[in-house]
């Protein structure tokens, strides 16, 4: 009997954690699919995104590559890594633009894995997006990251809802890591202590967790990463 191939998603494949997840799951040997502003040389596909498109433009672009690359298949899952980081009070010169920036790079890519997951996830498929543990309170030194993230888990909570648009027992869920052990966080914060940074192949590993039924949180969850002593737990923050 032949074995079905499983078939995964990564928005933001070419970042440092997206980077990751494409060499894990291809070395699972899934079908890996990547959607970023620059191609994934080891993904199976590549959809690439102009940053200076609007949103529902990229939304129009990325949906209709999606669609002639599943030919009529459906996912297991979508893993929207896509995301930056930027600082600024209210009092900020630069607080708007950065605000708009990451609202750009976190809600709109989140959105568009949410519309992605509504059309070609498979029922009992996985989403994840990218929430913030700081996001859980006020983020006074950075806005516009605070108020994105935030709009993230709302948009998890709102997708785990009855006629949320979400296949059957689909599982939309946030991580919300303290700080992922990145080489740019390694740059400019080399003084840190390292072991308490997550890891990203163990974000990679939980994923198919996940995927694979392993460890299921509640639908719905915004699950905290947080590493001491080398060692990752995972708790629902709610």
């Amino acid at each position: 009997m032949a074995t079905t191939v499983k078939r995964v998603l990564i928005y933001g494949g070419k970042g440092a954690l997206g980077s990751a997840c494409v060499t894990y799951f291809k070395g699972k040997q899934y079908w890996v699919g990547s959607i970023d502003l620059a191609p994934n040389e080891m993904a199976d596909a590549n959809i690439l995104v102009k940053p200076d498109a609007s949103w529902t433009d990229q939304e129009t672009h990325v949906l209709g590559e999606i669609e002639t690359l599943m030919s009529g298949n459906k996912l297991d899952a979508v893993f929207c890594v896509a995301g930056g980081w930027a600082g600024g009070s209210a009092a900020a010169k630069a607080f708007i633009k950065n605000a708009d920036m990451m609202w750009k790079q976190s809600v709109w890519t989140s959105s568009i894995s949410a519309a992605i997951s509504a059309k070609h996830l498979k029922e009992g498929g996985v989403l994840t997006l990218p929430g913030a543990m700081p996001a859980l309170e006020g983020t006074p030194g950075m806005i516009g990251y605070g108020m994105a993230k935030a709009a993230i888990h709302q948009l998890v909570k709102s997708l785990a809802c009855d006629k949320s648009g979400m296949p059957a027992n689909a599982l939309t869920v946030a991580i919300l890591p303290m700080t992922l052990d990145t080489p740019m966080n390694r740059k400019f914060m080399s003084e840190a202590d390292f072991t308490t940074w997550t890891p990203l192949e163990f974000v990679a590993e939980l994923f198919n967790k996940w995927m694979d039924g392993t460890d299921r949180p509640a639908n719905g969850s915004l699950m905290k990463l947080v590493t001491k002593d080398s060692i990752t737990d995972v708790t629902a923050a709610c």
